[in-house]
């Protein structure tokens, strides 16, 4: 049975981000099984899940309150569109606390699927906005260099990572994109931290001169980027980059994806990191990837400015046929309580301070450059010579192979290029933060010592 679904698998099915040429050789590794931060595979194999699936699991696997709740509205009312007035309880209900919880604040709620989907809406809104209210000519989109927004046409036109763009003919046009504030890798040789933020800042604010000011819609960013490799923001970034996008009246939008519901320690990595968007987007852990579900979180300025827009065309011309949906917005309200009621932001900024005073230690190991983070979300990056901060040959995956490793024993992690990044589930305790660190410092070795062996390092 499980040579016959491998070879359905390599057969039949697409992976996302995966060299399909290489995964015809290898083919897939099934899971079939989770219970609290614990996976099994098809061979029995098990996992710590030191990644939260794809950065979205924070309630782990076996979240019984969170079945129920799914039961118990499939029972009900298992699904209803919210077009031309329509509604139900749960999406009522979750856009009412989503707009309590809010960051800054907002004025409604618009639903989707996912967090490509809500990035790429938020996109649309702010040319909407701009039409609105008599500037049509505002169209042009900033992101940064290294940023990940998703992978529909629009969104991954906001993404600055090249894979996604190659042979995609992506970025469509007036998609523009500035200086990743990684102060690490662009940092100037002296430059200090707040001085590489003034930098930033000016390099944007050239940006706007160049292109005008009136032509620019929106500006997106993560406040902790996540698929970028975990790059924290320097000193004042987002209070100098702020004071640029207000001077233009350029809209913000805040990428909560990854970082919203406790990720970073507190609610929201706009609170974390000082940001006051016009728009929110998260998804993720909202539901705790138990079923899809995203949201766009947008404000009463904007909210009036499609008001009077869709009374002017006579019809608000958006919408998506799961948005909305009552059974994944039931569980969301289920997991916003388990969030209060266990406290489990504050919880993750407290074994998160465990899980980055651990990995800091490794600073002196022969392979670490950098050690970065905030809450349950940290990135090691590796290097090929700590003094130069030279990075090993893309070709020798230095990274996958560190993450191969520290799967070998038990605990799985994400290589992004030659950074390898945690993000465990928001239930994780210390005694289990201490199971990651052996398992990574136990990676780290065994790569260390087959790059020594092949004659690739010396230390």
């Amino acid at each position: 049975m499980t040579s016959q679904l491998h070879a359905a698998d390599i057969a039949f099915h697409i992976h996302s981000q995966t060299n399909l040429s290489l995964h015809e050789q290898v083919g897939p590794t099934v899971m079939v099984r989770g219970e609290g931060i614990y996976t099994w595979d098809d061979q029995g194999k098990r996992y710590l899940d030191a990644m939260s699936g794809m950065w979205s699991a924070a309630l782990g696997y076996s979240e019984e309150r969170l079945v129920q709740a799914a039961l118990r509205q499939m029972q009900e009312l298992p699904y209803h569109q919210n077009f031309a007035h329509r509604a139900t309880q749960p999406a009522i209900r979750l856009a009412e606390r989503l707009i309590e919880l809010a960051p800054v604040p907002m004025s409604k709620v618009l639903f989707a699927c996912s967090g490509s989907e809500a990035n790429d809406t938020a996109i649309k809104l702010a040319w909407y906005y701009w039409s609105a209210v008599g500037q049509p000519q505002r169209r042009k989109i900033i992101s940064r260099n290294r940023a990940y927004h998703g992978t529909t046409v629009a969104s991954a036109s906001l993404t600055g990572l090249p894979h996604l763009h190659q042979d995609f003919g992506l970025p469509l046009p007036g998609f523009l994109h500035v200086t990743c504030p990684h102060y690490y890798r662009e940092g100037l040789p002296g430059e200090s931290e707040e001085a590489f933020s003034t930098r930033l800042a000016a390099e944007l604010e050239a940006l706007i001169q160049r292109e005008g000011a009136d032509t620019i819609a929106a500006f997106f960013a993560e406040p902790l980027m996540g698929t970028g490799g975990v790059i924290t923001p320097p000193s004042g970034y987002f209070a100098k980059i702020q004071a640029v996008l207000k001077r233009h009246g350029i809209l913000l939008v805040a990428d909560e994806v990854i970082c919203g519901f406790g990720r970073t320690g507190q609610w929201w990595g706009s609170q974390t990191f000082g940001l006051q968007p016009d728009m929110v987007t998260c998804a993720k852990a909202l539901s705790a990837s138990y079923l899809p579900i995203s949201a766009l979180m947008i404000s009463e300025g904007i909210y009036q400015a499609m008001r009077s827009q869709s009374e002017k065309i006579g019809v608000f011309g958006h919408g998506y046929t799961y948005g909305g949906h009552p059974v994944p917005a039931a569980v969301a309200l289920e997991c916003l309580d388990i969030y209060q009621e266990r406290r489990l932001p504050e919880h993750a900024q407290r074994v998160g301070e465990r899980l980055g005073a651990g990995l800091r230690q490794l600073a002196d190991h022969p392979l670490v450059g950098e050690v970065r983070g905030a809450g349950l979300m940290w990135g090691v990056e590796l290097v090929a010579d700590k003094a130069s901060k030279a990075a090993f040959p893309k070709e020798w995956k230095v990274g996958l192979e560190a993450s191969r490793h520290t799967e070998a024993h038990g605990v799985t992690a994400r290589s992004l290029n030659d950074s390898v990044v945690f993000a465990p589930p928001l239930i994780i305790d210390e005694a289990e933060i201490d199971l990651v660190l052996a398992a990574f410092r136990q990676g780290l070795d065994a790569t260390l010592d087959k790059l020594v062996a092949q004659g690739r390092f010396n230390h």
